[in-house]
């Protein structure tokens, strides 16, 4: 059995899964246009139907939906734990990048450090370097 996070866009998965690719280590396992698909349309356009990227041992879903339908995460955050704090600072600069910034990268009592963004496609994103727990 596996479970998946599935991501809806407005138009830019694939913008945005190139992103991800790029700044946060993963690996686009495969990206299917409406043209592509097996008796596509005339009126078939660039929009992905289905995305998968490889990412920190575990694969995130995308898609484009209808820009009328398309509303943006409100209250689901991927949470991306990372191996250091230079890390942390590099992902969070990352998805900072163009988005916006809802906590700031800082130390608290369960983190060296830990941010909340909500990235310039609309995906909120939780970074974490997590402390190690003493005995």
């Amino acid at each position: 059995m596996q479970l998946f996070a599935q991501l809806n866009f407005g138009g830019n998965c694939a913008e945005a899964f190139r992103y991800y690719e790029k700044h946060l280590g993963g690996r686009i396992e495969m990206m299917m246009t409406q043209r592509q698909m097996p008796g596509a349309t005339p009126k078939a356009t660039d929009a992905i139907i289905h995305a998968r990227l490889a990412i920190a041992g575990t694969t995130l879903l995308g898609n484009d939906v209808p820009a009328e339908h398309f509303k943006p995460i409100r209250s689901s955050y991927i949470y991306f734990a990372v191996d250091s704090t230079e890390e942390a600072e590099r992902v969070h600069a990352a998805l900072a990048d163009g988005g916006q910034v809802t906590m700031p990268l800082a130390e608290t009592f369960f983190a060296t450090r830990f941010s909340q963004i909500r990235d310039r496609f609309g995906v909120l994103w939780s970074v974490i370097h997590q402390k190690t727990r003493s005995a």
